[in-house]
């Protein structure tokens, strides 16, 4: 059987509410504060070895920080790697000088040290999370996050994301109802009584071993660990129910008896363009599936006239991109049309108009990791009839359309294998096909946000629209929740985050042509 990407479901009408970690979880401040540890702790350490004679040990992000920093509030995290080291510091006053040698002030210069990071480099948000939330609140499930830091609602306000939350609690808030520190589960029980819900009916969200151990602690329905960079053994041994690499592998079901299936969009188009009344449209579109029919090989894609025309028009009146999996100067080569913007390799090269070019040069550490796996691939299944091996820059595609279907099994399992032996990389996978990518935090979601920041449409007055078909498209329909119109075209009913839905890329010309009118209204 065909593995599409592992999402976990998290029935609505199971539990009333959400809390949210804000560090790691929400926000990527995570790294943040551990290089500021770093920076404290090494320079602290560096001191104090020579003034002792002995060996200068650097403080250790994937163990210290871990362990004895990770989700704890401040001060409780410089006593516990300090004791970790047998090292003894008088506790001091708020008013030390941030150069005195008290728990105190090496709480203090770290906290300046993350406030000028977080100045000059400002926060980054998880834009799958945002998406979590807001599909839990359109299923009635209320939302708090939590901090031990005390720069909660700074980092909220900095990033526009406080109006999603109806409750918060961060470090200050606890000192000053004398709440205990993570892995105690005071900070997460305070939540669940202002959001007055029962802790047995809320979900507790956490990255850090201490937050998940004080989740289980307060007896909550179910803990949810990340674990972006590894950690999946700690995390479930702290007691996580369930432990992912990104939300974008959770998802929200409503109430059977509420839930009903996205509408047509052509059907819906009256209200489609309600919502795009005095607005600016932007439109962005899979290419396989989308707008061609999907077939046995890649290169048998190719866009038929009328909808490579349909596209034409409606790019002279907004701007119009295509979001593929292939490599940027296939599909380019593909569409023919200069006046688009268009995002290669799951947005990892990204080109259009007026000199935009931007290649993810992060992606470039993965290339020696991808022609590993090539290789690997191509020795253990380049023999199987009908299987196509394609190398992408960024990405190896296994086409598997065309192969027996009592092989399918076995191409999975080398495909499983190859993946599971390379922790570089990461699998997804689509209609009829299986795709080894960098594990990194890019998608097409990502690419499309930056699409629209790049191009000055990330605002209030512009409507954006993504239309796909697979897997990967479910990203991008998890973006644009609460901000713009998401379509899923899909012969047969599936589940889907998208808002509408169309049935093959003969209505979707038909719904880019009644979007013509709207967006040469707008332009």
């Amino acid at each position: 059987m065909v593995q599409q990407k592992t999402t976990h479901a998290l029935a609505a009408a199971d539990f009333d509410a959400l809390i949210f970690d804000l560090d790691g979880v929400i926000t990527d401040t995570a790294s943040v504060h551990a290089m500021s540890w770093k920076r404290l702790f090494d320079a602290f350490l560096a001191q104090h070895a020579a003034r002792q004679g002995v060996s200068f040990h650097p403080f250790e992000i994937e163990t210290d920080y871990r362990s004895y920093v990770d989700g704890k509030p401040r001060f409780d995290g410089v006593r516990s790697f300090l004791e970790s080291r047998q090292i003894s510091l008088p506790e001091g006053e708020p008013e030390d000088p941030p150069e005195a040698a008290t728990i105190q002030a090496l709480g203090k210069r770290k906290n300046m040290d993350f406030l000028q990071q977080i100045k000059e480099k400002g926060a980054d948000v998880y834009e799958s999370t945002v998406a979590l939330i807001h599909s839990a609140k359109k299923c009635g499930l209320h939302i708090a996050v939590i901090s031990s830091s005390r720069n909660c609602a700074m980092i909220l306000d900095s990033v526009h994301l406080s109006p999603l939350f109806e409750v918060k609690v961060d470090g200050m808030d606890s000192e000053s109802l004398g709440i205990a520190g993570k892995p105690a589960p005071d900070i997460f029980l305070e939540a669940a009584r202002q959001l007055q819900v029962e802790p047995q009916r809320a979900v507790v969200i956490e990255d850090a071993v201490s937050g998940v151990q004080a989740g289980r602690a307060g007896n909550f329905g179910l803990v949810i660990g990340i674990a972006r960079g590894g950690g999946e053994e700690a995390l479930l041994e702290s007691g996580a129910d369930l432990v992912v690499t990104d939300l974008s592998e959770v998802r929200i079901t409503p109430d059977p008896a509420a839930a009903a299936p996205p509408p047509s969009a052509l059907e819906a188009f009256a209200s489609i363009a309600g919502q795009a009344d005095k607005k600016e449209l932007a439109v962005f579109l899979d290419y396989d599936g989308t707008l061609t029919p999907i077939v046995d090989t890649p290169d048998q894609a190719i866009m038929a006239a009328e909808m490579r025309e349909t596209v034409r028009e409606l790019s002279r009146h907004c701007a119009v991109g295509i979001i593929s999996g292939r490599d940027l100067k296939d599909v380019r080569d593909k569409a023919q049309l200069a006046t688009l913007v268009y995002a290669g390799s799951h947005g990892f090269d990204i080109a259009g108009p007026q000199g935009l070019q931007v290649e993810n040069k992060v992606g470039e550490n993965f290339l020696p990791f991808l022609d590993q796996a090539e290789h690997e691939l191509t020795r253990k299944l380049g023999t199987v009839p009908g299987l196509l091996l394609e190398r992408k820059k960024f990405a190896i595609a296994i086409h598997f359309r065309r192969v027996a279907p009592e092989r399918v099994a076995e191409v999975e399992k080398v495909v499983n294998e190859v993946a599971a032996g390379n922790p570089k990389l990461r699998q997804a996978s689509g209609k009829k096909i299986f795709e080894l990518q960098p594990r990194m935090e890019w998608h097409k979601g990502k690419a499309l946000l930056f699409l629209l920041q790049t191009l000055k449409l990330d605002r209030e007055d512009v409507l954006p629209f993504y239309i796909g078909d697979d897997v990967t498209d479910e990203d991008a329909f998890r973006t644009l929740q609460g901000r713009g119109i998401t379509i899923m075209v899909q012969d047969s009913p599936q589940e889907t985050a998208a808002h509408y839905t169309l049935k093959n890329p003969h209505e979707v010309r038909q719904f880019l042509l009644q979007l013509i009118p709207l967006a040469r209204r707008s332009s």
